[in-house]
């Protein structure tokens, strides 16, 4: 067989997310891939899907104090608390860096009240500094990150003043610390999100019996990793059965076959987060495992296991 034979009978991997196109359904967890420069000695940016970067502010945050990170069991707890430099040296200085490199860019946004996501949002779709925003109201480290995700009325409210600002793709990320998640995505559909990102990290904590002391100095932080990918999953595939946009789905991805039951679940694209401290590459292992579980079982296009979980 010709190398040109080969070419065209590869899967087609690549899926669209309101106007962002990925050549993959792979991208990266905010908070876990810096802002790419990090990473750049050892992936190939190019190759990527998209990379979501860490959270961008209006101003500079130092973040929480240290101890900031806990190793648990399947997981680690984090309470970063936004560390950043704000949204003049994203501008200035991260954008410029990722823009030399053929990879969508998603830029996580948080925000104290809806004007606050709004401003940050314009400025950064004025400066064509990113391709999608990724609207993050669900911080569970952050006093009253947690707001605008645990009420739809709230998540509209943030979701709206955005869309007037942009014609970015907007996401909505959600989280899990809520009773019931379908109302808050119904919501956040309605008020203009091309699509959800779920599910953020779940609140927990951490004692050290020696000393009888909290471990995180916030006390608590967000748990990831292995230990919440049921949760996710199942999270994933009750919001799929709820709106019509897309889903990026996230939440204790090791390897290719975990991003596969995400994608048979309804999610349409997956990110990697917590895995790249352990194995930077896994943003690439999982994009050719995907690929390889296409060709085993005969799938022409990815879009052919979307949602395609049997009941």
């Amino acid at each position: 067989m010709t190398a040109a034979a080969t070419t065209r009978t590869r899967p087609n991997l690549s899926v669209r997310i309101g106007k962002l196109v990925m050549r993959n359904p792979v991208t990266t967890g905010s908070g876990t891939f810096g802002f790419g420069s990090e990473v750049a000695g050892l992936v190939d940016l190019n190759r990527v899907g998209a990379v979501c970067v860490k959270a961008t502010t209006t101003h500079e945050r130092v973040g929480n104090p240290p101890q900031r990170i806990v190793e648990t069991p399947s997981g680690m707890l984090n309470a970063i608390g936004l560390q950043n430099g704000g949204v003049e040296n994203y501008l200035a200085e991260k954008a410029p860096f990722l823009r030399n490199f053929d990879c969508p860019i998603i830029v996580n946004v948080p925000g104290e009240n809806p004007d606050d996501f709004a401003d940050v949002t314009r400025r950064i779709s004025e400066a064509g500094a990113a391709d999608a925003i990724e609207l993050n109201i669900s911080c569970p480290n952050v006093s009253h990150g947690l707001d605008y995700a645990t009420d739809p009325r709230l998540t509209a409210e943030v979701v709206a003043a955005c869309r007037r600002v942009t014609d970015l793709t907007l996401i909505a990320k959600l989280s899990p610390n809520v009773t019931d998640i379908r109302p808050v995505a119904r919501a956040a559909e309605q008020a203009g999100a091309d699509a959800v990102s779920l599910i953020n990290t779940l609140v927990g904590t951490s004692i050290d019996a020696r000393t009888r002391r909290f471990r995180l100095a916030n006390i608590t932080g967000g748990l990831s990793g292995p230990a919440i990918k049921p949760i996710a999953l199942n999270l994933v595939y009750r919001v799929a059965q709820t709106v019509h946009v897309p889903i990026i789905g996230m939440g204790g991805i090791m390897n290719a076959t975990d991003a596969v039951e995400f994608l048979l679940a309804g999610a349409t694209a997956v990110a990697v987060g917590t895995v790249s401290f352990v194995n930077p590459l896994a943003v690439h292992e999982v994009a050719e495992g995907i690929e390889a579980y296409l060709v085993e079982n005969g799938f022409a296009d990815v879009s052919e296991i979307i949602g395609a979980v049997h009941t």
